[in-house]
């Protein structure tokens, strides 16, 4: 099967959009690649003239990034691919499962929708096998096995979905060149952040932009600085019955967290415009502050997404940097992660169904699109120095580094609460509410 490697680009035709085997942009047997995991899986696996469908959320450049790495997977397996993609693509999948014509694998973002399409029994299980190498080859393997875990149609747990790309929200930023003038060194715990935060204010300065303004989603920031401090203030397990409600939202744990925020968000002294402007500030334009002159704050914290909105011309690495959002040494919670990403399961269990997910578990499938851009892995066995920028690599050390990782809970949570109250409470709460009072609300409105 090995000649397969070097078949002419007009024979390995690549999905509705017509990509060809020159979509293979780093050639077979080159460069720090695992090649082996590709070899392994191309004479394990003979698939020609097979084909498979394959729906996700990747439009536009993304689904460019996705398809060099599909042309990978047809080169070593025969299969042809047709991806696609929609605007709604969140309504359609459940159009099309509910129709009888779904594809035959589907990926998204959404964990929750994951679930309510396995309890109606429009997902096939991966197996034990592949919910024990999960376990081994990711980081904080446990972690990625549960987000991929579901009740089935008769209430049976088991693993349906398998991560692939991730996304990392536990960051802080900051600008170097500003720590140097002051003589600011990185926190390495929350105790060491909190006490920056105070000795920033010592020193004449503001520590932190926060911005919770997006609109008619004002108020999901403040979710992520909640969801951040409740996997350092509790352990996951209590996370993980907070996001389902068997933890009420109103508890001591969930009410102490929000009050965490609060040390940060509601004290003028600590934010940019003090607390009145931090329910008014767009997020968009939060961290701005970073790069005037002098700086309006020094900290920032915010998911890998949002150099997209530092002004234009800023290098990360060098004119805007980040951090880990620290643990508190003193609750030994090892070093939690909060993040997002996609989950890849099957709708038609087909061969090829069977073999793309067998090939998610190869080095290769990672590092290809690792080799680009806007992809980070927890799989210990990829080559991390293949990243396509060092901003990447330090985001990847970062997810590898985690003892866990748990997904972003306002979106594991129904929307009328993770989409709504949640949002309307945290800018209650940096208005003037208490921590409690907030809680109760939004306690009071989770679906009964």
């Amino acid at each position: 099967m090995m000649t397969r490697l070097y078949v002419s680009a007009a024979v390995l035709a690549l999905g509705a959009q017509g990509a060809l085997a020159q979509d293979l942009k780093f050639p077979i047997g080159e460069g720090a690649f695992n090649w082996d995991s590709y070899k392994a899986f191309d004479e394990a696996t003979n698939l020609e003239g097979q084909t498979l469908t394959i729906f996700g959320p990747w439009r536009g450049e993304d689904q460019v990034l996705v398809e060099v790495m599909l042309a990978y997977f047809t080169a070593a397996s025969g299969v042809k691919v047709n991806y696609s993609s929609s605007e709604n693509y969140e309504q359609q999948i459940v159009i099309d499962a509910q129709a009888g014509s779904p594809p035959d694998i589907a990926i998204l973002p959404q964990p929750g929708l994951i679930a309510d399409l396995v309890k109606r029994g429009f997902v096939t299980p991966l197996g034990e096998d592949t919910q024990k190498w999960l376990a081994e080859n990711y980081a904080a393997g446990d972690s990625w096995v549960g987000l991929g875990s579901y009740a089935g149609p008769d209430g049976t747990k088991a693993l349906y979905a398998f991560p692939y790309k991730i996304d990392v929200k536990s960051l802080v930023w900051y600008s170097p060149e500003n720590f140097e003038d002051a003589g600011y060194e990185v926190p390495q715990t929350m105790e060491e952040l909190k006490a920056l935060t105070e000795q920033i204010v010592a020193d004449g300065g503001t520590p932190w932009c926060i911005g919770l303004g997006s609109g008619g989603a004002t108020g999901w920031p403040a979710t992520d600085w909640v969801e951040d401090l409740m996997l350092r203030t509790q352990p996951a397990d209590v996370y993980d019955r907070w996001t389902t409600n068997e933890l009420a939202f109103n508890s001591p744990e969930v009410v102490g967290a929000i009050e965490d925020f609060g040390w940060f968000a509601k004290n003028d002294a600590f934010v940019a415009g003090g607390a009145a402007a931090v329910a008014s500030t767009d997020f968009r334009d939060s961290p701005k502050g970073l790069f005037t002159s002098p700086p309006q704050c020094y900290l920032h914290h915010q998911a890998s997404f949002i150099p997209s909105f530092f002004p234009e011309g800023t290098v990360v690495g060098q004119d805007a940097d980040f951090f880990y959002f620290p643990a508190y040494a003193g609750k030994d919670l090892g070093k939690p992660v909060l993040g997002a990403g996609t989950l890849a399961f099957i709708t038609k269990d087909t061969p090829a169904s069977r073999a793309f997910i067998e090939w998610l578990k190869t080095p290769i499938a990672h590092e290809v699109w690792m080799a680009q851009k806007s992809f980070l892995t927890p799989l210990k066995t990829v080559n991390a120095d293949l990243y396509g920028d060092p901003t990447m690599k330090k985001m990847g050390d970062i997810l590898l580094n985690a003892t866990t990782f748990r997904f972003d809970g306002s979106d594991l949570m129904p929307g009328s609460v993770g989409a709504g109250s949640f949002w309307t409470g945290m800018v209650d709460f940096v208005g003037g509410k208490s921590a409690q009072e907030v809680a109760d609300a939004i306690q009071a409105s989770w679906p009964k």
